[in-house]
């Protein structure tokens, strides 16, 4: 591992790079001072800052190839960043590197109805694709909780979900193209407009590579006719564990609901008091279920899940009666973030995924976490594909907590693991995951990750230390864990 630059040292890297870029870039697009890219120092994940040497804001394809050009030659690592809403720190800058800003690439480019496409910018906003469609009666399905700010490119970088990920698929499966540069500054296209390309499927592999790859400026998306009618059902259960199986039992009847949430009773708590949604507050858990399409598919959806649900044990049933009702069910949901907000300093909000039928043994495990490590936490659910999102309440002022947070939260990532999961299912891994990458992945299946960004990028600028950690950092956080006495589960790779 390098020695960290000295001060006297960053300032003149900083000099060289700033007059490289002002070579190629107009002076109102690129900024250096301390006050100018302090906005930049993190994304979402706020318990980790870094200031990197310089922000870019290109305007133009031109630009972004010209700035990714110079810095391959002056070799200084690249970070894209679009609106900033990561939870992962995925776009946490390189401090001695520049941020690559493409908040201006924000023009949807065409909507074409016949082919249910839109070709947008990477800076657009995820909802502003389905309201430049609604005219033409189509939508983007994919919905992050974030969906009115975050941008296309990042919902790429991440393959981010949503609420409706369930029935209509993750970022992956509603992009056809992408079009951007690698790190030397090389057009690329991944994808094409027809269904399949020839070669290798390298738009799976670009998708969900958190920036390692490739710089996004262009994508094609597929629009899908927005659906007659929508209704939602509220279950409420007085058990975690019966609301848990419950959702296995809607998806083992052949019910792909539109959207499948669970909230427990601390997070339902959370959210009624911010948006007063109607929640039941005196259960345990709560299932948001989703019904979609012609009103005589959904009124025969509703009454299944409804039976579905009822023979698991629900306590009480809601179904939204208007559209006005349906919404206000999920403006809980939506809002959980900022209602947990609300009722901590901080939070950090985790993102594993395992079985649906471990739904209620991750829960009780968290619950007895939170009394092993003195920390609250609520928690939220895209209960049909088993994705969790666990808010782990902290007061990074406050002693220890941060530390005590990051060790609650690398147990849940490892419990989930242990459990047939994995340590990401959406936000991705950037820094916030390193160390529990070392506990999914044995050496040499890293090594093979690795592999796959070498290909791309053989300086290893893009996004540089992040998404796959190094075996020495493997080695040190496995002696770590063993200090501390606690070691990985044992049907875990060893380090």
């Amino acid at each position: 591992m390098n020695p960290a630059p000295s001060i006297a040292e960053r300032a003149e890297r900083q000099s060289q790079v700033v007059r490289a870029l002002g070579s190629v870039l107009p002076s109102h697009a690129l900024l250096w001072d301390a006050e100018d890219t302090a906005p930049y120092e993190c994304d979402g994940l706020t318990a980790y800052r870094q200031r990197p040497l310089a922000v870019a804001l290109p305007e133009s394809e031109i630009e972004v190839q010209e700035v990714l050009q110079v810095c391959h030659a002056l070799r200084v690592p690249v970070v894209a960043r679009g609106a900033g809403t990561g939870l992962s720190g995925g776009a946490m800058p390189n401090p001695m590197g520049v941020t690559l800003s493409l908040a201006r690439f924000n023009r949807i480019l065409k909507v074409d109805s016949r082919a249910r496409t839109a070709v947008v910018q990477c800076g657009v906003r995820n909802l502003a694709i389905s309201e430049a469609a609604a005219p033409l009666g189509l939508y983007y399905a994919p919905d992050p909780s974030s969906q009115i700010a975050c941008t296309i490119g990042g919902n790429v970088a991440e393959n981010s979900g949503g609420v409706h990920c369930l029935k209509y698929g993750l970022t992956l499966h509603n992009v056809l193209k992408v079009r951007g540069f690698t790190a030397q500054g090389e057009a690329v296209q991944f994808g094409s407009d027809a269904l399949d390309s020839p070669g290798y499927d390298l738009l799976s592999a670009v998708v969900g590579s958190e920036g390692m790859l490739a710089v996004i400026t262009e994508v094609t998306v597929k629009l899908i006719p927005k659906p007659q009618l929508a209704r939602c059902i509220m279950a409420s259960f007085d058990d975690v564990r019966k609301a848990g199986d419950a959702v296995a039992q809607v998806i083992a009847a052949g019910i792909i609901p539109a959207g499948l949430e669970m909230m427990d009773k601390p997070m339902t708590a959370a959210v009624e008091d911010f948006v007063h949604a109607g929640y039941d507050l005196d259960a345990a858990a709560i299932l948001l279920c989703e019904s979609d399409g012609t009103p005589e598919e959904v009124e025969e959806e509703i009454g299944r899940m409804g039976a579905v649900l009822n023979a698991a044990g629900a306590t009480a049933l809601a179904v939204s009666r208007d559209e006005a009702e349906r919404l206000r069910f999920w403006s809980g949901r939506k809002n959980a973030f900022p209602a947990s907000g609300r009722i901590s300093p901080d939070y950090m909000c985790m993102d594993s995924t395992i079985p649906r039928r471990r739904l209620a043994d991750i829960l009780l495990a968290i619950q007895a976490m939170e009394k092993k490590y003195g920390l609250r936490c609520v928690n939220v659910f895209h209960a049909g594909d088993g994705n969790l999102h666990p808010l782990i309440l902290f007061d990074a002022n406050e002693g220890d907590q941060l530390r005590r947070c990051e060790k609650f939260g690398a147990e849940i990532l490892e419990t989930s693991v242990a459990m047939g999961g994995t340590v990401t299912g959406e936000h991705g891994v950037g820094i916030e995951k390193l160390n529990s990458m070392c506990v999914q992945f044995s050496p040499g299946e890293l090594d093979q990750m690795l592999g796959v960004k070498r290909a791309f990028d053989p300086a290893q600028l893009l996004n540089p230390g992040k998404v796959i950690p190094t075996l020495n950092r493997c080695a040190e956080y496995g002696k770590m864990l063993v200090r501390g006495g606690r070691i990985a589960h044992p049907d875990l790779p060893r380090f």
